[in-house]
């Protein structure tokens, strides 16, 4: 047997080991050729990047909304934990509230491993040697596309075993979605929609993202970066670069208002004419945003509903755009 045939039976051994089976020599070969291979590792590398990342930031706002943890404050730890290879914990951080003070170790797993529970204890006794003193709680925080097939821990003859397992397939999106944080919103991709329009979610999502970094354009191509590589994990990514378009056309530095409330600026005062023009566009980019919504899924709309968007202040348009999710009639929408 040659090297490159006995690589190949090398891989098939441990792909049947994990009870993966390849219908045929030329699909193995295929899905192991080292350029799939690097391309795939490289997309699994950028989820694992965004989401720890996100994680680190809305740390306590995880806790509160998606573990239902009474905590006021959080602080992360760094934690590594050298031995013949060099290991990480993806988040561990010193909660402290209603709850108690404890450590909080949540790990980000975007497929199914089955050495999980394997892994998870071996996290747990790195920390409980590094943190002798303190209490530790265990999450799993799983993202990954395929539905969830990993066990939440260990039952074994003198082992017992278990921590928790957070599925974000099963999380209603909208404990994410009526959060003022794009952190919050870009997560919100990841969650079960609960019947509503994808298109919907995504619209909704890049909306409020454009109000949330109003003003810091780089902010905002950054969480649109995050929101592009988590929505493969659902099979959103074209949507989102369809309304990521559709949203370019009323960018609120491009909108008459702004340039106006800079003019002004000008001559009033700097300051004041900035703040002018913010206003001002915000208000009319959150119209320009719910007239597409609207005329996406009713068409046309009727001159009493044009008129009560061109009135309504900014609170009540967010307002409107959020009631269109909950798959309400046009005249529902505007009943109130």
């Amino acid at each position: 047997m040659n090297i490159v045939a006995y690589n190949v039976y090398l891989w098939h051994c441990s792909a049947s080991i994990n009870k993966f089976h390849c219908t045929s020599l030329q699909n193995l070969l295929l899905l192991f050729h080292p350029e799939n291979l690097a391309r795939k590792r490289l997309r699994m590398q950028e989820k694992d990047v965004v989401s720890k990342e996100l994680l680190k930031r809305i740390t306590l706002d995880i806790a509160r909304i998606l573990l239902h943890m009474k905590v006021e404050q959080a602080e992360i730890v760094e934690s590594s934990h050298p031995r013949v290879e060099e290991r990480r914990a993806d988040l561990v951080a010193r909660m402290r509230g209603q709850d108690g003070h404890f450590l909080l170790h949540i790990e980000v797993q975007n497929n199914n491993d089955l050495q999980m529970p394997c892994r998870m204890l071996r996290y747990r006794s790195d920390l409980c040697l590094q943190q002798p003193e303190e209490e530790i709680r265990q999450v799993l925080l799983y993202i990954g596309k395929e539905p969830l097939r990993m066990a939440s821990g260990i039952t074994q003859s003198g082992l017992e075993y278990q921590y928790q397992t957070v599925d974000m397939h099963r999380i209603d999106c909208t404990r994410l979605l009526d959060e003022d944080s794009p952190d919050a919103l870009v997560l919100a991709v990841l969650c079960d929609f609960k019947g509503r329009s994808p298109r919907a979610v995504i619209r909704h999502i890049l909306g409020r993202l454009q109000v949330l970094t109003e003003g810091a354009p780089g902010r905002f191509r950054d969480y649109m970066k995050m929101l592009e590589i988590l929505s493969t994990n659902r099979d959103l990514f074209d949507v989102v670069k369809e309304e990521q378009s559709m949203l370019s056309e009323v960018l609120i530095t491009e909108l008459p208002s702004y340039g106006l409330g800079m003019e002004r600026g000008m001559e009033q005062g700097l300051e004041q004419g900035l703040e002018q023009g913010r206003q001002q566009g915000r208000q009319q980019g959150e119209q320009q945003m719910l007239r597409k919504l609207l005329q996406k899924r009713f068409g046309p709309l009727r001159p009493e509903f044009e008129a009560r968007i061109s009135s309504a202040s900014v609170e009540e348009l967010e307002r409107l755009g959020e009631q269109v999710l909950e798959g309400l009639t046009l005249d529902q929408i505007f009943s109130n």
